[in-house]
């Protein structure tokens, strides 16, 4: 009666009621999309307590699970199977055995086979959907992983012991004090923002267009990249003989390609790519997304580190995206283990993030920019360069090391 009635008065006087205390933990995890669940994965047998925030509606349907085909490195496939993620898949990754390169108008090619560099594989294609749900039901698994859910960070605030989040949810309000807080929270993080982070963006003036597949020719573990002035077109080998397609379309055109029914669509893919897979018969429902790389200026403020999307969004072109953003969370995992989670893990994780990052972002941007530049000098270096990898197969140890994801200097399945 008296807790009672000391609320009305307060709120009669305008006093606020103070709020709980916060909880207390080592690392709040803000973003439960494919990078922050992985790290949460990674982190269940640390010894350290772990919060996991997720704004989506339930723990079975995380937001950003699309109908994006992924493909996976090899080395993240190796991860995700030690995390004990890919044996929860409805359908197991569907293996590259090839990968075809070439460029409409420049001579050559490039073909890999992987059982020339003594691989079973380059890696594999799952539905980002798929992966999504295989790792919210792993999550689940894991005790040691406290999961807020649906949960949205409102407030970041840092302090002398780290930082404190204001954490809604249907429930109410909550607050969260964390020694270290990891922005896992996507292209437009509010975190990043709320750290002062800056950004630098470059539109590629271009949307992606990606869609189901099916072509008279059941796919045969060929992944195919087609690069024109347009931007690419690439084929990704399904479960079933399907492909998974990826078409970079002008924006001043998408509107119209988006209007096209799928027959007409069906024909604009095959012009745009060819006939190295065979006639096109059949495409699933279409979805698209603006290309624009978005590059967080650095990759921690105090006790805030960013990683995946919230520290770079870069063109699909190579499929570099979620392989890096992985590697960003096993980075950070060997960096803790190495050195404890100290006041210098912020410097310490940029530190080992950096010649990665900045490899795999000049590959992913370069090769964007190369392939689109119509130029008579870029024609013939294009084409001697195709012409040069597809004839020596030698050459291409480096392309099949990045293919395979095997850059940068963490040696992270030791932090397994």
């Amino acid at each position: 009666m008296r807790s009672v009635i000391e609320y009305l008065i307060r709120s009669a006087l305008r006093v606020p009621v103070s709020a709980p205390h916060p909880e207390n933990l080592d690392i709040a995890i803000v973003g439960g999309g494919l990078v922050g669940s992985s790290l949460a994965c990674a982190l269940a047998g640390s010894g350290l307590s772990v919060a996991l925030v997720e704004a989506a509606d339930s723990p079975q349907a995380p937001t950003g699970f699309d109908q994006r085909k992924l493909a996976l490195a090899q080395r993240s496939l190796a991860v995700l199977s030690g995390l004990g993620v890919l044996s929860r898949l409805s359908v197991p990754p569907t293996p590259i055995a090839r990968i075809h390169v070439s460029r409409v108008g420049d001579f050559g090619r490039i073909l890999l086979n992987a059982a020339d560099f003594g691989h079973a594989g380059f890696g594999g294609v799952v539905l980002a959907q798929d992966l999504g749900h295989a790792l919210a039901r792993r999550v689940a698994e894991l005790p040691a992983i406290r999961r807020l859910c649906p949960a949205e960070v409102v407030a970041y605030q840092p302090n002398a012991a780290g930082a404190e989040l204001r954490v809604r949810s249907p429930d109410g309000e909550s607050r969260i004090q964390a020694r270290c807080v990891v922005a896992a929270d996507g292209t437009r993080s509010f975190l990043r923002q709320a750290a002062g982070i800056g950004t630098r963006e470059h539109d590629y003036g271009q949307t992606l267009f990606v869609c189901s597949l099916q072509a008279e020719r059941a796919a045969d573990g060929t992944a195919f990249e087609r690069f024109s002035a347009q931007g690419p077109v690439a084929l990704l080998p399904m479960a079933e003989g399907r492909y998974g397609s990826i078409c970079a379309v002008d924006r001043g055109e998408a509107d119209a390609v988006a209007a096209l029914p799928d027959a007409a669509y069906i024909d604009y893919l095959q012009a745009r790519f060819g006939w190295r897979a065979g006639r096109f018969i059949a495409v699933g429902a279409r979805s698209r997304y603006p290309l624009v790389r978005v590059l967080a200026e650095r990759l921690h403020a105090g006790p805030l580190l960013l990683m995946g999307n919230a520290a770079q969004t870069i063109h699909p072109i190579g499929a570099q995206g979620f392989n890096l953003g992985l590697r960003d969370a096993m980075g950070l995992v060997q960096v803790l283990r190495d050195g404890g989670l100290d006041a210098d893990l912020g410097r310490r994780y940029a530190a080992a993030r950096g010649e990665d990052r900045e490899r795999t972002l000049a590959f992913s941007d370069g090769l964007a920019r190369l392939t689109a530049n119509p130029g008579l000098p870029m024609h013939v270096l294009r084409s001697l360069g195709l012409s040069l990898l597809g004839a020596a197969p030698g050459l291409a140890a480096g392309v099949v090391s990045g293919a395979m994801g095997y850059r940068g200097q963490t040696v992270f399945e030791d932090a397994l």
